[in-house]
């Protein structure tokens, strides 16, 4: 059972949750945690809370916690595989979305995830068992459709591609990526049978969206310069943001968790608490220079976007 002042907290974050207020609902749990550091539903709330900031190491971190001090928590493991995809730590996400499987086979997240995972490993054969089992356990799941039929038409399955196609259009109506997906899969099929509802959402989506074809505008030969350029730009912002995560998980979160502590215990002396405040204010002004360099590459490649060569 938690303490007083713990649940407290707590009920603060959740209520800062309603409300979206990230921001709150991470401090509310940090200084849940300076308390009790061995609750998982604390760890699991913050990890949640890291995953709506994009503070995606930071989200890995609890939910490792929740899997050692509840290690039969099913969600837990889904939610670290999930995390641990975006983070390309694609082996210990296999592992971690099995577990949960193993915990609870009922989890349909936990096969579209595995999809998503082997899709990046370029495992094709099993990514397309992990969504069609997804799919089995939830048929309304529309982008395990649309998922599905990518890989299908990569394996030259047009006219199962198409089916699939269709079905993530009945689910999401006008969904742009489903419909262009449906074209591509029925031309290479060479046939025009479509679902009559189908086929007015593609007549009305190619109306709004004429000349859209992304062939038609990147020619590789003809802008191989500028094509190279923008790759190099994108890995540095990608660096540039992992180091930013790298501040925030290893220094801002501890500096925050120790300030809390510091401030929660009446026993602290002054001198102590200068000292944690001015660790934070250092990892604060480490994470403002990581962040600026983050927005001044994010803009470089604006301006890039804004010359892309006729």
């Amino acid at each position: 059972m938690m303490p007083d002042k713990v649940e407290k907290l707590c009920q603060r974050a959740q209520q800062a949750i309603a409300e979206r207020d990230w921001e709150k609902a991470k401090q509310a749990y940090l200084m849940a945690l300076g308390l009790r550091g061995d609750l998982p539903d604390v760890h699991y709330g913050l990890a949640t809370v890291y995953f709506q900031l994009r503070e995606l190491t930071s989200a890995a971190h609890h939910f490792r916690e929740v899997t050692r001090l509840d290690p039969l928590r099913a969600a837990a493991f889904v939610n670290l595989g999930a995390v641990l995809n975006l983070l390309g730590q694609h082996d210990d996400s296999i592992a971690a979305l099995r577990r949960g499987i193993q915990l609870d086979g009922q989890r349909v997240e936990a096969y579209y995830n595995l999809g998503l995972v082997y899709r990046r490993k370029g495992q094709l054969d099993l990514a397309i068992t992990a969504y069609k089992e997804a799919i089995r356990l939830n048929p309304r799941m529309a982008d395990a459709h649309l998922n599905l039929a990518n890989l299908l038409l990569e394996r030259g399955n047009a006219r199962q591609a198409a089916a699939h196609y269709e079905d993530a259009i009945k689910l999401r109506p006008g969904w742009d990526k489903a419909l262009d997906g449906l074209e591509r899969a029925k031309s290479a099929d060479g046939s025009s049978a479509v679902h009559p509802v189908v086929a007015e959402q593609m007549v009305r989506t190619a109306a709004q969206h004429p000349g859209s074809d992304i062939d038609r505008l990147i020619d590789p030969a003809a802008h191989g310069a500028f094509l190279s350029n923008l790759n190099h730009a994108c890995a540095v912002v990608e660096e540039t943001g992992k180091l930013l995560q790298s501040v925030v998980g290893d220094e801002i979160e501890p500096a925050i968790k120790e300030l809390s502590t510091a401030l929660l215990n009446a026993q602290g002396s002054r001198g102590e608490l200068e000292s944690c405040l001015g660790r934070f204010e250092n990892a604060l002004g480490r994470m403002k220079t990581a962040n600026q360099a983050l927005k001044q590459q994010a803009a470089k490649m604006g301006e890039m976007g804004e010359n892309f060569p006729d």
